[in-house]
């Protein structure tokens, strides 16, 4: 019964996704903010033979590139859907969460590497002048959290940009300290140590942002989706005695899809619209906004494999 099947659609659900406007604001900010600060840890990182700035300051160029690459995402989602691309280009948020990911890892490689030669020829380095610049970091790190702490429960791409300048604000603060104990005890390989210590920072929270993004980029279920939940719903709906062949995936890193046989009850079949429009108003409120039901009588037999 094909033709039973529905499709909500975007004028029809509740927006959770975040707001592009302020977001994109809050991008551009980061990106100016952070690259000034990389230009600063650079030429101080050059001038102090500091390894902890350099490696700290590769981390932000990588995080620039994360946030340029998620605002040209969120961007994406806005273009219309076409002939092509049926859906529009939402996956791209996903597509970028994935790579920034990927970015991080080949960074965390490098700063441990570099770490490691360093750590068995320490160099003599100005601990004065990294804790200063490391506590300007402290500063345009926590400042760009901020921007993005109301929406990082909306979506991956903004929860990846808040915890990449919050963890870099922790590993700033790190930097101050060991700039400080290099500056009264001269014990250089501390910054190699410390360096390292930004590295395992970096890689436990990169490590969840891959996990999350390569599950939706499988077509996984969402983690914050509870089939048992979804299914729940369905199963109050008028009429429907059962539910299966039910699908959960993620269209975009806010936008979630569901498609469904439902078993109805053959005298509730006439009330089929209204029991669609029902389920899709549950659906929403669980951040499912597009969703597909093909009804089946409850005595016919389902002929699909999965059933």
């Amino acid at each position: 019964m094909s033709a039973g099947h529905d499709h909500s659609h975007a004028g029809h659900h509740h927006d959770h996704a975040p707001k592009l406007d302020h977001l994109n604001t809050a991008f551009i900010v980061g990106i100016i903010l952070n690259s000034v600060f990389i230009i600063i840890e650079v030429i101080a990182g050059l001038t102090t033979h500091s390894l902890s700035l350099l490696t700290d300051a590769g981390h932000n160029l990588s995080d620039v590139a994360s946030l340029a690459l998620a605002l040209l995402a969120f961007k994406l989602t806005k273009v219309s859907a076409n002939s092509k691309y049926t859906y529009g280009y939402k996956r791209s948020t996903i597509i970028v969460s994935f790579f920034n990911a990927l970015i991080l890892f080949v960074a965390v490689g490098f700063i441990i590497y570099e770490a490691i030669m360093r750590f068995m020829n320490p160099e003599v380095v100005s601990g004065g002048t990294m804790a200063w610049v490391a506590f300007i970091g402290i500063a345009v790190n926590g400042f760009t959290a901020w921007l993005f702490v109301k929406d990082k429960d909306t979506d991956l791409n903004v929860k990846g940009a808040y915890l990449h300048m919050a963890v870099d604000a922790i590993v700033s603060f790190g930097v101050v300290v060991s700039g400080i104990i290099i500056y009264f005890t001269r014990i250089y390989w501390i910054d190699s140590v410390v360096s390292i210590i930004i590295a395992v920072v970096i890689l436990r929270g990169t490590w969840s942002l891959l996990k999350d993004s390569l599950r939706l980029e499988m077509d996984g279920v969402p983690k914050e989706m509870d089939l048992v939940k979804i299914k729940t719903e369905l199963m109050k709906g008028k009429g429907v005695v059962d539910v299966h062949h039910m699908h959960v995936w993620a269209l975009s890193t806010t936008e979630n899809a569901l498609t469904a046989h439902l078993v109805i009850n053959p005298e509730a079949i006439n009330e089929f619209d209204n029991i669609k429009h029902d389920l899709r108003h549950r659906l929403e409120h669980l951040d499912i906004i597009h969703s597909t039901f093909e009804p089946e009588f409850a005595d016919e037999k389902c002929q699909q494999p999965d059933c």
